[in-house]
């Protein structure tokens, strides 16, 4: 299923939830609609947060990213390690925020292919001038929210296995399952394997 992407800050208020996509997915596999998925993990607090308005906040992007992930990638993500789930997580981010697919596309990838493993501040600073200067929505957005959206885009990379420490700069290439790998380039989405790094 494809989306038509615009960019968005989303992912200020919702960055890696791995563990929320699965409990979606669960469901989701189970036959839930997504208005009963939506109920459900609402009444039962089902992404375990203390704070009920995280939820509302969450929500949508988890269940977007859900909706991209068929049926095959599921049964994977479920049933596979937990490297196996953080690959279809991370595919599902990028297949849903067309920012932060353009910046594992345009920096990390780059990065990784040409043998450079340091992301430093400049790079991410030089990618958000770029878009900036090519997008009127991203150039509307306020400077607190495009510093916060750095930030997710490090701890997305930091709990996706791309680097070795929260504060560290140090990148490192993630292990992708061969049959993940494999299954990616035969529904044409190979374009996410390379982002990345592969």
């Amino acid at each position: 299923m494809t989306i038509e992407l615009e960019y968005s800050s989303s992912m200020n208020g919702a960055s890696y939830l791995l563990f929320e996509l699965k409990q979606v997915v669960k469901l989701k596999q189970e036959g839930f609609s997504t208005q009963e998925i939506r109920r459900k993990v609402v009444d039962e607090n089902l992404f375990q947060f203390e704070n009920r308005g995280r939820i509302k906040r969450t929500l949508p992007s988890v269940l977007k990213r859900a909706y991209v992930i068929d049926s095959n990638l599921a049964s994977l993500m479920t049933n596979g390690s937990i490297e196996i789930s953080k690959v279809i997580n991370l595919y599902a981010i990028m297949k849903t925020d067309l920012l932060f697919f353009e910046f594992m596309d345009e920096v990390i990838s780059e990065k990784l292919h040409n043998d450079d493993y340091l992301i430093e501040k400049k790079d991410i600073n030089l990618f958000f001038e770029a878009k900036l200067e090519q997008s009127e929505k991203i150039s509307s957005w306020s400077d607190i929210n495009i510093e916060k959206l750095k930030r997710a885009f490090m701890q997305v990379l930091f709990e996706s296995g791309f680097l070795k420490s929260r504060q560290s700069k140090e990148l490192g290439h993630i292990i992708i399952d061969e049959q993940i790998k494999e299954y990616l380039n035969r529904i044409g989405d190979a374009r996410y394997v390379r982002a990345m790094g592969e």
